[in-house]
């Protein structure tokens, strides 16, 4: 049993073979998949999709690339949905875009309000952003939770976001063959506070990279994190199915 916590299966990617990609999740272990809203559309979506099929739930939210075109305004009314389990994707992006700053840390300054008035995770995006977003984050201490999705910094950074009471989301760049300090990270947080995820269609692992990754492909993560902490994949699974219906309330968890 695998829960693949980060799919955006609301993309044009999916739209042809879907139910395909779903039986072939289940096929690979994945029973729980989480459709990632980036902004009002493909939140729309993400609830219908989770509506439609049991195994998948949804969370809304406005990614920092999709800042100038699509605001917050939408989001509280899309939390009663029932399979609506977290507030994202958000975050901060400084890799793509600069000249924006203000505007993206206004924005995710607003989705940290309604994860702490709504009491539901964040899923956060950062990249060369991780410090800027943590020292957002820091005065919310014991107010939000969430994960830090699809994470690309060092150990030191990791320690601080689990300090803070996150989780830290692996992908498929863990079984690439240049990612020393993604091995470092392994090796270094306990395996309690990391989630697995695909972050599909994108960063497929081996030996599918380059290809459209999709949600049936979390086992070769799962695979990858147990050889390097030199544990079972029944335990890798275990322990991060457990995270994932911890923080995001999935509930029905048997071990």
């Amino acid at each position: 049993m695998i829960v693949d916590t980060h799919a955006h299966l609301n993309t044009d990617d999916f739209k042809d073979d879907l139910e395909v990609v779903l039986e072939r999740s289940m096929n690979h272990g994945v029973t729980k998949i989480i459709c990632i809203g980036m902004d009002e559309s493909s939140n729309r979506l993400a609830i219908d999709i989770a509506r439609k099929h049991e195994m998948v739930y949804a969370t809304v939210g406005v990614h920092p690339g999709y800042v100038d075109t699509s605001t917050t305004d939408h989001l509280e009314k899309l939390f009663s949905e029932e399979k609506v389990v977290a507030i994202g994707e958000c975050g901060l992006d400084y890799y793509w875009r600069k000249d924006n700053k203000a505007l993206q840390e206004k924005v995710f300054k607003e989705h940290i309000d309604l994860a702490v008035k709504t009491k539901l995770p964040l899923v956060i995006h950062t990249r060369d952003s991780f410090t800027e977003a943590y020292e957002m984050l820091l005065p919310y201490k014991g107010k939000v939770t969430g994960v830090f999705h699809c994470f690309s910094s060092d150990l030191l950074d990791a320690k601080k976001a689990v300090e803070l009471g996150f989780y830290i989301g692996m992908d498929g760049p863990i079984t690439f063959k240049k990612n020393d300090v993604l091995v470092e990270l392994i090796q270094g947080i306990d395996l309690s506070r990391i989630l697995v995820e695909t972050d599909s269609p994108y960063m497929a692992p081996m030996p599918y990279r380059g290809k459209r990754n999709e949600p049936g492909y979390t086992k070769y993560v799962v695979e990858k994190i147990a050889e390097i902490k030199g544990l079972t994949f029944e335990e890798v699974s275990k322990i991060t199915t457990k995270n994932a219906y911890d923080l995001f309330h999935l509930g029905g968890y048997k071990s």
